[in-house]
């Protein structure tokens, strides 16, 4: 049986012939270009070997310290900041569920006692640890609790958290100061950002609920009206939801 046997291309004219000689000629500048390249590449490198080496021991050693800062001073001041906030704890929890003697626990919770310390002590000497940044809350928490409300909003403001819960309920203690010594626009302002700070069934209806209401005590209807509808919309099963129509339809008369 006969087999078919290709045999390499032949140009049909002058034209073709051209053609396959400027093609080699282009392969041929081409890897020129590449051969050039690659010799000033390795040249640079041979040239400037030891600054890389160097920077690279560098990039190492800032590695190793940064690992190095972790392991010997964050971790453990993460973990004494945790214990000592342990103490002031108790006292705020106490006076949570206290019949009497409140004032009492809370200062001894913001101040210390017996050697240990409070709140304001451990935001201030661990001011960069997860620890250090709760005892700012729980310090505002008590200030309010005492109706030191400028200290309240102070450290308040210093706690930041992306907790789903705790960054809301914090902006929103901070409304609920303002709107105790009647600075509502700056109570709706807050209550509007703990609406926004994390998307929920507990915190977002119960923030536009009081933004709502704030809203409605100062006469911006137009605005109440769009907290209760984003209730009514987005969390109308909530406890706020149940009779949220009512609340809406009122601030559209009132805005008649």
């Amino acid at each position: 049986m006969a087999t078919y046997k290709k045999r390499g291309y032949k140009p049909k004219n002058k034209k073709d012939e051209n053609l396959i000689d400027e093609s080699k000629y282009k392969t041929a500048e081409v890897l020129n270009t590449l051969d050039e390249t690659a010799s000033k590449s390795e040249k640079w490198i041979e040239q400037n070997s030891k600054p890389l080496f160097y920077g690279l021991i560098a990039v190492v050693a800032i590695f190793l310290a940064y690992l190095s800062y972790n392991k010997f001073i964050v971790e453990p001041n993460e973990l004494e900041a945790s214990n000592e906030l342990a103490f002031p704890r108790k006292y705020f929890d106490e006076a949570s569920t206290a019949g009497s003697g409140i004032d009492s626990l809370l200062n001894l919770g913001l101040e210390g006692a017996d050697g240990n310390y409070g709140f304001l002590d451990i935001a201030d000497k661990y001011s960069g640890t997860k620890a250090g940044n709760l005892a700012n809350y729980y310090a505002g928490l008590s200030y309010l609790r005492l109706k030191d409300y400028e200290n309240g909003i102070d450290y308040l403001s210093k706690f930041d958290s992306d907790d789903q819960i705790l960054g809301p309920v914090a902006l929103g203690a901070i409304g609920d100061a303002f709107s105790d010594i009647d600075q509502l626009e700056d109570a709706m302002d807050y209550y509007a950002q703990a609406a926004k700070k994390a998307s929920n069934d507990f915190t977002t209806p119960l923030f536009l609920f009081k933004a709502g209401q704030t809203a409605m005590m100062l006469k911006e209807y137009g605005k109440a009206e769009s907290f209760f509808t984003e209730i009514k919309e987005n969390h109308g099963k909530s406890d706020q939801g149940r009779d949220i129509e009512k609340l809406i339809n009122a601030a559209k008369f009132a805005a008649k």
